[in-house]
């Protein structure tokens, strides 16, 4: 089984964590009863979509994606969406708790992402761990900005 081994393949997972969200906040936009609930969807599939962004340019910056030695893609991307679709987002029950508690249920994700984030550190060496470091700060960025 491949395993996280530099801090691009956690950026990869960063991206599409990202990735994911925004698809999840546009949804989550889209079927809003409030007009309020409906404008902080929207902000925040966009503050998804400029994280995206980010984590590729950082992406692209640090040389880009390598497999691990012994692995291939397939096998690579299985484990990645494995970890992934443990995220909160992404659980089935997350959707009627973001409904009926947007704010509670947006930090459950941020906070989510950032516990995500944490337990990958350890699996990359010292010279990559800043660019993970960058990346839970984006999402502490994210909890700042919901309790704003």
């Amino acid at each position: 089984m491949a395993s996280f081994t530099n801090a691009a393949d956690v950026i990869a997972a960063a991206i599409e964590i990202e990735h994911r969200g925004f698809a999840f906040y546009q949804k989550a936009a889209s079927e809003a009863a409030h007009p309020e609930d409906k404008d902080f969807f929207t902000f925040m599939a966009k503050e998804e979509k400029r994280h995206e962004n980010i984590f590729e340019a950082m992406l692209k910056r640090i040389g880009g994606l390598e497999l691990p030695a012994g692995s291939d893609e397939a096998e690579y991307l299985e484990y990645v969406d494995l970890l992934l679709n443990t995220h909160a987002m992404f659980m089935p029950e997350q959707q009627e708790t973001l409904q009926k508690s947007p704010l509670c249920g947006a930090l459950s994700f941020e906070k989510d992402t950032i516990i995500f984030f944490t337990a990958m550190r350890r699996f990359v060496a010292p010279s990559g761990q800043k660019h993970v470091d960058a990346c839970t700060e984006e999402e502490q960025g994210h909890i700042r900005l919901i309790a704003e």
